[in-house]
């Protein structure tokens, strides 16, 4: 399956984020970033492999609470999670070899 991820029409709840089981990855953005732009062919390429870790792209901006909860400054800004917990954090990426070694350090979800 090629990578393709956009903005999820609704932003999931800080609850709904802390209950996940597995690696994501949480990005804060929004469509008309630049950086957010620039930064797409690394994010693309860092999850390329990686099926098995979901990619949560969340429009931010003022009002939106999940950002602030995660302390978003900047966008965009990666949260690398494991089972809900925050692992690793990448705010403008701009190496290719940070982001793939953050990827890299998810736990793929065990088989049941």
């Amino acid at each position: 399956m090629p990578y393709a991820a956009q903005h999820l029409t609704e932003p999931p709840t800080r609850d709904a984020i802390d209950a996940l089981r597995g690696p994501a990855v949480l990005e804060f953005g929004t469509p008309w970033c630049g950086h957010c732009q620039r930064a797409q062919p690394l994010i693309a390429r860092a999850l390329a492999e990686r099926d098995d870790v979901p990619h949560l792209k969340v429009e931010d901006g003022p009002g939106q609470r999940l950002g602030r909860s995660f302390g978003v400054k900047l966008w965009p800004t990666l949260v690398f999670l494991q089972d809900g917990q925050e692992v690793a954090r990448l705010v403008r990426p701009q190496d290719a070899q940070a982001l793939q070694d953050a990827v890299q350090a998810l736990t793929p979800t065990a088989a049941d």
